[in-house]
């Protein structure tokens, strides 16, 4: 027996795709196996960890609960659609390599769209809000200092991006 496949168009780093998928699909196997977009990690696959997140119409959803099917129309940001339009790394992504906010990497793109999210609701966040913006986030490596100081700094380099 198989199963019923049920068409699906997703707009994904702004290019649409189609797929077929079970009705039980996750967006994080979507992603990572009919798209090859492999950025978005799968840790716990319980929606604990955080890194999965990607940002749907925006807002960070974690991708691990999601099913495909739901997401039919969606616009979806990955950590691969984070750079600039000319290819060059986003202030968030710079703010991690300036303050070394990542160790394995593996939670880093969950971090990325986290806070890439997370600085569009909130600019100029103090260091206690950048603490709460990457509290549903984990990661095994670090003591979360580097990655607050990302947060920090990130906000710092979009100020800096708008002012030129």
């Amino acid at each position: 027996m198989t199963d019923e496949l049920f068409d699906v168009r997703l707009v994904v780093n702004g290019a649409a795709h189609d797929v077929r998928v079970p009705a039980r699909r996750l967006l994080s196997d979507t992603l990572r196996h009919d798209l090859q977009l492999t950025g978005t990690h799968v840790g716990c696959e319980h929606g604990v960890c955080g890194a999965c997140t990607v940002l749907v119409g925006g807002a960070p959803m974690r991708s691990c609960l999601l099913l495909t099917v739901s997401m039919d129309g969606a616009a979806i940001t990955t950590v691969e659609g984070l750079t600039e339009a000319d290819g060059a790394l986003s202030a968030v992504q710079q703010a991690f390599v300036d303050c070394h906010g990542l160790q394995c990497g593996f939670c880093t793109p969950g971090f990325l769209t986290t806070i890439t999210a997370g600085l569009r609701a909130n600019p100029d966040p103090t260091e206690e809000q950048a603490r709460e913006l990457i509290g549903g986030n984990l990661c095994r490596c670090t003591g979360y200092q580097n990655i607050v100081r990302s947060v920090l700094r990130a906000a710092e380099l979009q100020r800096e991006r708008a002012a030129t």
